[in-house]
């Protein structure tokens, strides 16, 4: 186990992308004929990793721990039944736990992964699992979409 002095030297060292995985599970939750519909990217070291695909939000909810850092690209399904579409929202994950110094690192972390991960409707971060709230995803997809026609009845 790395002493104090170990892992403060560590910090100095930049992160680096394991990108030919991350780049083949981006364009898997972009694809129409992938059953996949997100992909996360946990840290293995200095090295951002591919760590799960799958599918279902709340198995991409579980891959999130107090204790850790991690990056999230989720395909949720928006519109109506006249009007269905995919939209992509990327998330920072920063857990409750997660000290200082790693926090401070996060920004420039973060930047290096969108180098490949880059088109997404919606940027968040998320730091405790009540904001892993899919109703709340879909309403920042809703505000950033633009257009947003409802039902064409109005209410008084």
């Amino acid at each position: 186990m790395p002493g104090p002095a170990e892992k403060t030297s560590n910090m100095a060292l930049p992160t680096s992308l394991d990108k030919d995985a991350i780049r083949e599970a981006y364009e898997d939750v972009r694809s129409n004929m992938s059953d996949h519909e997100w992909a996360v990217f946990k840290f293995d070291g200095l090295k951002i990793v591919c760590s799960a695909k799958g599918q279902g939000f709340q198995e991409f909810c579980a891959q999130f721990h107090d204790d850790e850092r991690a990056f999230g690209y989720i395909r949720i399904q928006m519109g109506d039944e006249m009007s269905k579409r995919s939209k992509f929202l990327f998330l920072t994950w920063i857990g409750p736990e997660v000290g200082v110094m790693q926090r401070a690192k996060m920004s420039t972390d973060k930047s290096i992964i969108k180098d490949v991960i880059n088109n997404f409707a919606v940027e968040l971060q998320v730091e405790t699992s009540v904001d892993l709230d899919l109703e709340m995803f879909k309403a920042h997809l809703n505000k950033a979409g633009g257009a947003n026609y409802g039902t064409g009845v109005r209410e008084l």
